[in-house]
C-alpha cells in the first residue's frame, strides 16, 4: 500500500511553511499510514456488512439504500486501479487528487461496467461511509479543498462519540455553539478521517500539517482544537503553547542561513561572514544578530559584488571604498505613479553611520582577533576602509532631536483633549454595547440619539455583539467597545508611567506590587517594569489615577476563576516564545487568550485620534506614537521640578544624556533655568545634579509620603513641595479623602453649620464667610464620596478593587534595606 499523500491538489496552493513549523514538524512528526489497517486491507462483503451495522448505519431506510448504492459503486471502481487495499486503490484512482470532478467518472464507469448509473448523492453518501468506517482515508489536501458539511457529524457519530463530546465541553463557554466551535470539531474530524484512530489518539504533528493544508479562513478551527487538546494534557509538555501565526514565523534563524540570504557569489567571504556571526553570536541578541548581517552581507558585500564582478577580498582600493561610502549614504526607493511609471526617488539613508559603523567594527575586530588566532583570522586582516570621521552621526543625531523636540510641543498641549475624547469614546462604546444585550433578538433600540436593529438570532446564548443602523449596515459594538477600551487603557498608562511600548505590553499581575514603609507600616502601591532595552528592572509608584486604570484592567482581563489567565507571549526581537505569564494586555479571541499586539495598541490610538480632529502645525492629521507619550512624560516631569537624574531612574535609561535628550524644553523655560543655574552654580557644581540617588534623599523620597498622611486622608502634593495652603486641609483640592473617614467629614461640616449659626447670631460676618468657604469644600468632598460609592454600587460598575484586591504581592522592607 503506497502512503497517504499530503500534497495539495493543484487549484489550492500549498502554503508555504516557516522556519519555526519545519523544525516542529521534525520534532513533533505525524502519524504514518504506510501500514494497512484492519478495515482498508478487508473483503467487499466484510465493508457492505459493516456499512448495514450501527453507527455506520443510516437513519432511515432511504438514506441508507442510497449510502449502499454509492459504496457498492466506489468499491467496484477502486477495483480496477492497482492495489492491494483500498487505500493503494485510492491512491492509485483520479478521486484521491482532487475532492471534485470524479463522480463523472465514477457514474461514466457504472453506467458502462455496472449498466445503472448512480447519482452524485450516492456517490457522496457512499465516500462519507467509507470514510468514516475507515476503509479509505483521503488526504488532507482533498479533505481541505471538500466543501461538504457532513463529514463533522458523521465522524462524530460513528468514530468517536465521547471523544467529540469532551472536547467540545472543554471549548469556552463564550464560544460553544458558534461557527468557531463548528470549525473546530471540522478541523478534528478531518484529521481523523486523514489518520484514523480517536481524538486521543491525535498527535502536535498532525495539527501541523493540517494547518499546512488548511485555507486561512479555516486555520482559526485548527488551532482552536489544538488549544483544547493542548489543555486536556494530550500533549507532551514540550508542545508549542500556542500555533497562532505558525506560518509566519522563522524562529532564531543560523549565521549561514542569514547571510545566504544575499545570494553572495564569493564563497570565501561568505564563510568568512558566517564565521564572524557565529563568533559574535554569543553576545548579541537575535535581533543585533540580523542588523548585523544586514548591514555585513546586503549592504556591504552584496554591494560591492553588484559593482565589481570579480571582487573577492577585503582589502578595497580607496576609490572602491569610496564609491561604497557615497552609495551606502543614500538610498533609492521605487513607486509607481497612478499613470503606470516608476519613479525613483533618491533620499539620505538615516542608518547610513550606524552600517559604515558596523563595517568598521567588522574590520577592526579583525585585526585584533588575527593576533590571537592568525591561522584562522590571518589571512582576513585588512585596512579598515571606514574611518572614525565616517562613522560620525553628530547631524542625524540633532536633526532627530530637533524633529523629536518639535514633536512634543506639538503634542504636549493637545495631550489633555487626547486624553477626554478617548474617556468619551469608551464610555459610549460601552453604553451602546450594554444597550444592545438588553434588547431583545430582532427588536429596535436608541442610544445616544442613534437607532439600531439587533440580529434576529444569534449562536451565542442570546448575547451578540453587531447590530444594524438606520441605513441597514452592520456594527460591530463589541470590536468597537474593545478598541475603545484599549485605546484609553493604553493612552491612560502611558502617560502615567511614560514606559516604552515593548515594557507595556509586557505588564503583568505580577507587576502590581506593594511596598510597606517601615516606619508607619503604610502601603506603597508599585509598578514593576521588566527591562525590554537595559537588563535593570525598575519600580513606578503607582498614582490613585493610574490604579484605577491598572484595576479596571485586571477586571477585565480575569478568567471565570477570577484569576488572570497565564498566556505564552511572542518575542518578536528574539523570535522566541516566552514563558506563559498573567499578561494584562491581553484577550479573547474566539475562545483563544492572546496576547495583544503593537499593531492593535497603534490602531487603537489611530482611532482615538482620528475621533479628535487634532492636527498638527502643517495641518495634517496630528499622529500619535506610543513613545510620544515617553517623551511627554519625562518633558513634562522635568519641566515641573523634578530632578533630572530621578526622571533618570524612573525613565529607566543608563545614560542621562537620553534623559536630557527627550527633554524638549520651551524657549522661556530655557532661559529660566539657564539663570537658575548661574545661580546655584556659586554654591553647587553641576555635575551634583546627574549623579546616582543616594540612601538619604530615598529615604527622603519616602518619608514624603509618611508626611501626606492626615486625619481625613492623604494629601496629593508634589514630591519635595511644601503645604501652600497654610494646611487648610479641608478646603485644600489635592487633599485625597479616605472614605472610611466620612463620618469624620461629615462631623466636620456639621460643626462648621453651628458655627456659621453661631456667627449669624452674633453678626460676625468675616467669620461667617470664611466657615461658608470651608463648610462648601467639605459638602463638595462628602458629594465626591458618595458619587464614587453610588458608582460602584450601580449595575454598569465593573468591579474595580481596591489596592490590597489588585496587588499580588508584598515586599516588606527590612532593616538596612
Amino acid at each position: 500500500m503506497t502512503a497517504t499523500t499530503l500534497t495539495a491538489p493543484p487549484q489550492t496552493p500549498r502554503k508555504l511553511v516557516g522556519a519555526e513549523a519545519a523544525a516542529l514538524l521534525q520534532t513533533f512528526p505525524p502519524r504514518d499510514n504506510r501500514e494497512p489497517w484492519f478495515m482498508t486491507a478487508a473483503d467487499t462483503d466484510y465493508v457492505l456488512d459493516t456499512l448495514r451495522q450501527s453507527p455506520f448505519r443510516a437513519e432511515n431506510e432511504s438514506g441508507q439504500l442510497t449510502r449502499m448504492v454509492g459504496a457498492r459503486a466506489i468499491l467496484a471502481w477502486l477495483q480496477t486501479f492497482p492495489g492491494s487495499t483500498w487505500q493503494a486503490n485510492w491512491d492509485a484512482s483520479p478521486a484521491a487528487h482532487s475532492s471534485a470532478g470524479w463522480h463523472r467518472t465514477v457514474r461514466d464507469w457504472a453506467s458502462t461496467a455496472l449498466g445503472r448509473q448512480p447519482t452524485s448523492a450516492c456517490l457522496a453518501s457512499g465516500t462519507l461511509a467509507l470514510i468514516c468506517a475507515d476503509v479509505i482515508r483521503p488526504s488532507l489536501a482533498w479533505l481541505a479543498a471538500s466543501s461538504s458539511n457532513a463529514l463533522r457529524p458523521a465522524m462524530a457519530a460513528a468514530r468517536d462519540p465521547e471523544g467529540f463530546a469532551r472536547l467540545e465541553a472543554q471549548f469556552p463557554a463564550d464560544i460553544q455553539s458558534t461557527r468557531h466551535a463548528s470549525g473546530a470539531l471540522k478541523a478534528v474530524a478531518r484529521l481523523l478521517a486523514a489518520f484514523g484512530g480517536r481524538i486521543e489518539d491525535i498527535v502536535v504533528g498532525d495539527l501541523l500539517v493540517l494547518l499546512q493544508e488548511t485555507r486561512h479562513d479555516a486555520a482559526r478551527g485548527a488551532r482552536i482544537a489544538y488549544t483544547a487538546l493542548r489543555d486536556l494534557g494530550q500533549f507532551p509538555p514540550d508542545a508549542p503553547a500556542t500555533l497562532l501565526r505558525i506560518h509566519a514565523r522563522t524562529g532564531q534563524v543560523s549565521p549561514a542561513e542569514l547571510v545566504d540570504r544575499y545570494h553572495l557569489r564569493c564563497h570565501p567571504v561568505r564563510d568568512l561572514l558566517v564565521d564572524y556571526l557565529t563568533e559574535r553570536q554569543p553576545s548579541l541578541d537575535h535581533k543585533s544578530l540580523i542588523t548585523l548581517s544586514t548591514a555585513l552581507a546586503s549592504n556591504f558585500w552584496s554591494d560591492l559584488e553588484r559593482q565589481h564582478d570579480d571582487i573577492n577580498s577585503l582589502h578595497l582600493s580607496p576609490e572602491v571604498a569610496a564609491a561604497w561610502k557615497a552609495r551606502v549614504n543614500t538610498v533609492t526607493r521605487r513607486q509607481r505613479m497612478p499613470d503606470g511609471r516608476v519613479v525613483e526617488t533618491t533620499t539620505p539613508r538615516s542608518s547610513a553611520p550606524a552600517i559604515k559603523t558596523l563595517v568598521r567594527a567588522f574590520y577592526l575586530d579583525i585585526s585584533q582577533w588575527a593576533l590571537d588566532e592568525p591561522a584562522r583570522w590571518g589571512p582576513w586582516a585588512a585596512r579598515c576602509p571606514v574611518t572614525e570621521a565616517d562613522c560620525s552621526d553628530k547631524k542625524t543625531k540633532q536633526r532627530r532631536k530637533t524633529a523629536s523636540d518639535q514633536r512634543t510641543r506639538e503634542r504636549l498641549p493637545v495631550l489633555p483633549a487626547l486624553i477626554r475624547v478617548a474617556d468619551r469614546r469608551f464610555k459610549e462604546a460601552r453604553t451602546r454595547l450594554d444597550a444592545l444585550h438588553a434588547a431583545p433578538l430582532g427588536a429596535q433600540f436608541t442610544v445616544l440619539g442613534e437607532t439600531f436593529t439587533a440580529p434576529k438570532r444569534t449562536s451565542r446564548a442570546g448575547l451578540t455583539g453587531q447590530a444594524y443602523d438606520a441605513s441597514g449596515r452592520r456594527r460591530d459594538f463589541e470590536a468597537e467597545e474593545k478598541r475603545a477600551f484599549w485605546g484609553w487603557a493604553t493612552i491612560e498608562i502611558l502617560r502615567h508611567t511614560g514606559i516604552r511600548i515593548e515594557e507595556l505590553l509586557e505588564l503583568g499581575h505580577h507587576s502590581i506590587i506593594r511596598y510597606k514603609l517601615p516606619t508607619t507600616g503604610e502601603f506603597v502601591p508599585l509598578l514593576q517594569i521588566a527591562p525590554s532595552k537595559t537588563d535593570q528592572e525598575r519600580l513606578l509608584l503607582v498614582t490613585p489615577e493610574l490604579a484605577d486604570v491598572l484595576s479596571t484592567v485586571v477586571t477585565r482581563v480575569r478568567g471565570e476563576n477570577g484569576a488572570i489567565p497565564s498566556i505564552p507571549s511572542y518575542d518578536i526581537h528574539e523570535k522566541s516564545w516566552n514563558d506563559p505569564m498573567p499578561l494584562l494586555y491581553q484577550w479573547n479571541v474566539s475562545g483563544d487568550r492572546r496576547p495583544i499586539s503593537s499593531n492593535t495598541v497603534r490602531d487603537a490610538l489611530n482611532d482615538v485620534l482620528l475621533a479628535t480632529g487634532l492636527t498638527d502645525s502643517a495641518g495634517n492629521p496630528l499622529k500619535f506614537q506610543p513613545h510620544d507619550f515617553r517623551r511627554i512624560f519625562i518633558t513634562d516631569a522635568i519641566l515641573n521640578g523634578l530632578p533630572p537624574h530621578i526622571a533618570q531612574v524612573i525613565a529607566g535609561h543608563t545614560n542621562i544624556n537620553t534623559t536630557m535628550g527627550y527633554n524638549a524644553v520651551y524657549p522661556a523655560q530655557a532661559i529660566e533655568a539657564h539663570r537658575s543655574f548661574i545661580a546655584r552654580r556659586r554654591n553647587l557644581r553641576p555635575r551634583e545634579e546627574y549623579r546616582a540617588v543616594t540612601s538619604e534623599e530615598w529615604k527622603e523620597f519616602l518619608n514624603h509620603f509618611e508626611r501626606r498622611k492626615l486625619a481625613l486622608g492623604s494629601c496629593g502634593r508634589a514630591f519635595g513641595t511644601d503645604c501652600i495652603h497654610e494646611h487648610a486641609c479641608v478646603r485644600c483640592p489635592v487633599l485625597i479623602v479616605d472614605p472610611h473617614e466620612r463620618g469624620r467629614l461629615v462631623e466636620i461640616r456639621d460643626n462648621l453649620n453651628d458655627r456659621i449659626t453661631e456667627a449669624e447670631r452674633e453678626g460676625w460676618l468675616g467669620e461667617v464667610e470664611g466657615l461658608s468657604v470651608s463648610r462648601d469644600a467639605a459638602e463638595e468632598k462628602i458629594v465626591q464620596l458618595d458619587a464614587r460609592q453610588k458608582k460602584k454600587e450601580s449595575p454598569v460598575f465593573m468591579g474595580i478593587p481596591s489596592f490590597s484586591q489588585v496587588a499580588v504581592r508584598t515586599s516588606f522592607a527590612t532593616n538596612g534595606a
